[in-house]
């Protein structure tokens, strides 16, 4: 039963991880303080952001609290695309690790977000996990591929086939 549940909760994460990978690896060089609007994050924020994020994957099912007194500090800028899907690679390899091991039992624990004494929110992980962790990562990959057309790059297959790939895909 565990394991079905375990199956069923991390069913689409890999998917997710390889495509965001791939609208990663379209981030154009040079263009990092590039912004669509002026309330908008830059390209190079949001793709730090965007590779930051299973960081706080881990994060989340690492642990029933996240202390952001103590916590490492996640990278803020890249220097070129490669260092950038370097930093989305190494926590990934970790992400993965810490999935496989992932106890089902904490499954329905709360987990908190707090700086020293200061509770910021908490939420059980299922919520947690479901929105902050992967709709989350979805929702900023979706900004990124706008980002990408905005700057005519062509923008990868996500879910389905793009205007810059036309053929029908279904992966």
């Amino acid at each position: 039963m565990a394991s079905d549940l375990k199956a069923s909760v991390f069913l689409d994460l890999e998917r997710e991880l390889e495509v965001t990978r791939k609208v990663l690896s379209a981030v154009p060089e040079g263009k990092a303080s590039w912004k669509p609007h002026e309330k908008s994050m830059s390209l190079g924020q949001l793709a730090i952001h965007i590779a930051t994020m299973p960081g706080w994957m881990l994060a989340s099912i690492a642990a029933d609290v996240l202390d952001m007194a103590s916590a490492p500090r996640m990278p803020t800028q890249y220097k070129d695309v490669a260092e950038l899907l370097g930093i989305f690679d190494k926590t990934v390899v970790q992400l993965r690790e810490k999935v496989a091991a992932f106890d089902m039992a904490h499954w329905e624990k709360d987990w908190t977000l707090k700086s020293g004494e200061q509770v910021f929110v908490s939420k059980p992980r299922p919520f947690v996990w479901r929105v902050w962790d992967l709709n989350h990562m979805v929702h900023h990959r979706g900004q990124l591929a706008l980002y990408l057309r905005l700057l005519n790059v062509p923008v990868p297959t996500i879910y389905f086939n793009t205007a810059d790939d036309p053929k029908f895909v279904f992966e």
